[in-house]
């Protein structure tokens, strides 16, 4: 054996003999003394040999036994801690990876909260806070100088990322501030860059050095979630370093390069959220997402396709970075080209929720911004089909969101991809969606924007068409010379206000409802026309009797009236005399709307006109105490000017005064209430509703509710769900529930969303109108199948709003359950 490790053997032994059984605290002390020569730094080191051979073979006892002997009373063997401060000096200056790893072993051997626990954590927080876990990472980056052991460095990675969940396990209540996740990650993002400080050093210095164990920390740490504390640290110091150094540059994508496969994912989304901009990406990143697989997997399909909760300075970092390397250009393209064409999928477009359709359509435009022409060239045709397929199913989609966002995609995304086509333009309202994706379009070059370039000569002729005698919007330069021109000007005149006058119209309003019908079918008299249909809503209110005669003809004149001049309001005038109709005469009125709600010569606008007008008179005439509705526009019929007048004044003054003198022994109150009337909705509820249940699924030439017409079978649906609601505490209800069950139930499965939310609203309609006794009587079955499809949609729905309403309806379920059902007391 080697002289010097016999040795350092026998002072070993004999040091850890006088540990384990000397009570004296003299003896104790001189025995650390003499250990402490082998650790570096020591005001009397042993041979360089010998502290090798030490730290090598014999550290770690070392450690246990004073981790073994560790007690109050040990202790207090000297006075002031002195043992104290030169027990925790071995593992606060002997080799950082073994004193990491015995403090460990120690606290998860202990079997409860005790002195011993407290002491060894509490040497723990020290080490963490004079930076030692810097150097248990730094001693695995630098080359072994025998074969490493996997194992150890796959337990130093297991403790130091997991050192929060293993401490907490331990101390529980008494865990300290140093040992929560959201300070130890921070505190391990700073060792990270001592540790790679001091591997810059080394490789400036021409020692070898790897970042491999570094890398496995970083992505350890990200796949347990916690990208934001560490990375919140690494990204802007690394950003700062690999700006102007090469080195660091390297250093970096090594780091990265160098995390395993199955971190990568964590680490890169991370990455991408934190970083500043596309520059910042491509400098800690470089060309990664071309070396590595699952990296390009990662950066162009999972972040893009299968996830939707980054935000749009994310993707523009993501995108702008494949952007900026032309390595990296021919997957933006590739992106791309998968943006539209699962943008213009119809499976897409009615099974993805919202918020995903708007990420793709974010991403899809800024793929846009960083493309040229030349590289849009190539698959322009592709490109179009699928952006004209995308079109066309969001147009046909029955939710105003996912219409809106097919015509701002189709304007932008046509211009770059077809400059010097026709120019797609739809009319919708703007919102902060719009305008958000409005700008992502902004920052493009002007040779590439074609709006530009056709706009900009439009200036040239303006300004060469203006005379040359002329300045300031054309006026004559001699007047610009000077007020003392004797020229007579008609400008000097000023001109007459005339913005409160009116149109004197020479048409008088009819008087009688026939005389409305007979202006409305054979009048070529405009004015007369106009006002007649202004008139007709008034003289139906005030005559019930008169409408009743002719209510179905004048239902039908209203149903196909076309607007034949610009009159204002037209639509709203049309709607609200068809209501009139219907609630002065409802029976037969209602009849004749739903049996032309499947009838052939009708436009979708007149079905939807249909629905609407029933929906509104249900509204009106189930209204408890309704009172006749003044009449909104039109002149009074002479017959009717006395009753309309107002009492006198006088007559006000006299009753207020008797009001006041007279002595009343009841405290009630003097205003009457509403008068109690029936339901009038009650008597011709059947004459509404069962009518649109009829033909639903029976396709005509120009009108299939079950295939193309969807948004009519939503408004159908939502329709039913409101005159169901509408029929509360009607004898006919329980019959109009379970028909609409029966009705939900065939369309359960439908595939627009729209149509969806309308039957889960028609289940709660159900719920909440249907007394809950002859709920559970006659319809038990149903709602038991209700119950499993509504928990199905909960969970699974994609539509977010389809989610809620189910939510609902299941928690009207359960309050049902217990209003029947009472809980058992406990």
């Amino acid at each position: 054996m080697d002289p010097a490790r016999s040795a350092v053997l026998l002072a070993v032994r004999e040091a850890l003999h006088n540990l384990s059984t000397s009570e004296d605290g003299g003896h104790i002390l001189s025995t650390l003394g003499a250990l402490k020569r082998y650790l570096q730094g020591a005001e009397n080191p042993a041979l360089p040999g010998e502290q090798e051979e030490f730290a090598r073979m014999h550290f770690s006892a070392v450690l246990r036994c004073l981790v073994g002997r560790l007690s109050s009373g040990w202790l207090g063997l000297l006075p002031d801690g002195q043992l104290e401060d030169l027990w925790a000096s071995f593992f606060l200056e002997g080799p950082a990876d073994q004193a990491f790893l015995v403090l460990m072993e120690s606290i998860e051997g202990a079997a409860g909260p005790s002195f011993h626990l407290m002491k060894v954590a509490q040497l723990l927080a020290r080490f963490l806070n004079t930076g030692r876990m810097a150097a248990v990472m730094e001693g695995q980056c630098r080359p072994p100088a025998e074969p490493a052991f996997p194992l150890l460095q796959e337990t130093l990675l297991t403790k130091v990322v997991g050192l929060p969940d293993h401490l907490g396990n331990r101390l529980q209540r008494e865990n300290l501030e140093a040992f929560l996740p959201q300070n130890y990650f921070p505190l391990l993002g700073e060792e990270i860059m001592r540790a790679l400080q001091a591997v810059v050093d080394s490789l400036r210095g021409g020692w070898d050095c790897s970042v491999s164990f570094l890398s496995r920390v970083l992505g350890k740490a990200c796949v347990h979630g916690r990208q934001k504390e560490i990375l919140g640290v690494l990204v802007p110091r690394l950003t700062a370093l690999s700006e102007g150094s090469c080195l660091w540059q390297r250093v970096c994508w090594r780091l990265v390069e160098s995390v395993p496969d199955r971190a990568m994912e964590a680490l890169l989304t991370g990455l991408v959220e934190v970083a500043a901009g596309p520059e910042v990406l491509s400098r800690l990143l470089g060309n990664l997402v071309v070396k590595s697989r699952k990296a390009r997997f990662v950066m162009t399909r999972k972040i893009l396709f299968l996830q939707h909760r980054h935000s749009t300075p994310t993707l523009q970092s993501l995108l702008g970075y494949l952007a900026m390397d032309s390595q990296r250009r021919p997957l933006l393209v590739q992106v791309l080209r998968e943006l539209l064409e699962t943008w213009g999928s119809s499976s897409a477009v009615r099974h993805t929720p919202l918020p995903q359709q708007r990420y793709v359509s974010t991403a899809l435009l800024i793929c846009l911004v960083h493309l040229g022409e030349a590289e849009l060239q190539d698959s322009r045709d592709e490109l179009l089909a699928s952006l004209m397929a995308g079109v066309k199913n969001r147009l046909d989609s029955s939710l105003p969101a996912v219409r809106r966002l097919g015509m701002i995609v189709a304007e932008v995304a046509s211009a770059r991809i077809h400059p010097e086509g026709p120019r797609l333009r739809f009319q919708y309202e703007e919102d902060e969606l719009s305008r958000e994706l409005l700008a992502l379009a902004a920052p493009l070059p002007v040779a590439d924007s074609p709006a530009e370039a056709e706009a900009s000569p439009s200036v040239a002729p303006v300004a060469a068409e203006t005379p040359a005698g002329s300045a300031d919007g054309g006026v004559p330069q001699a007047q610009l010379e000077g007020s003392g021109s004797d020229l007579d000007s008609d400008d000097e005149l000023v001109p007459y206000d005339m913005s409160g006058d009116q149109e004197l119209k020479s048409g008088k309003a009819p008087a009688y409802v026939r005389d409305c019908v007979e202006a409305l079918t054979s009048s070529e008299d405009w004015e007369r026309w106009e006002a007649a249909l202004r008139a007709l809503e008034g003289l139906i209110l005030r005559s019930p009797a008169a409408v009743r005669e002719v209510s179905v003809e004048l239902a039908k004149v209203l149903l196909h009236l076309e607007e034949k001049t610009s009159v204002v309001g037209f639509e709203g005038l049309r709607q609200r005399a068809l209501v009139a109709v219907v609630v002065t005469d409802p029976a037969p009125v209602a009849e004749y709307l739903t049996s032309q709600f499947y009838a052939v010569n009708f436009s979708l606008r007149q079905r939807m006109d249909i629905l609407d007008v029933l929906t509104l008179a249900a509204q009106e005439l189930s209204r408890p105490g309704r009172l006749p509705k003044a009449p909104q526009c039109g002149s009074p019929s002479p017959g009717s000017q006395p009753s309309s007048t107002p009492a006198p004044a006088w007559r006000a003054v006299v009753e207020e005064r008797i009001r006041n003198k007279t002595r009343r022994f009841s405290q009630g109150s003097a205003r009457r209430g509403p008068d109690a009337r029936p339901n009038e909705f009650n008597l011709v509820a059947g004459y509404f509703f069962f009518p649109l249940l009829r033909h639903f699924d029976r396709p005509l030439v120009t009108f299939d509710l079950l295939g193309e017409d969807q948004l009519v079978l939503g408004r159908l649906v939502h329709t039913l769900g409101a005159l169901m609601y509408l029929a509360v505490n009607t004898t006919v209800a329980v019959a109009m529930g379970k028909a609409l069950l029966e009705f939900v139930w065939t369309l359960r499965f439908h595939g627009d969303a729209y149509v969806r939310r309308g039957l889960l609203s028609a289940v709660s309609s159900v719920l909440l109108s249907v007394p809950a006794e002859r709920l559970l009587a006659d319809l038990p079955d149903e709602l038991l199948e209700a119950r499993s499809w509504l928990a199905d949609v909960a969970e699974q729905d994609p539509d977010e709003d389809c989610r809620l309403l189910a939510v609902r309806a299941l928690l009207l379920l359960e309050k049902l359950r217990h209003t029947l059902v009472p809980p058992a007391p406990p």
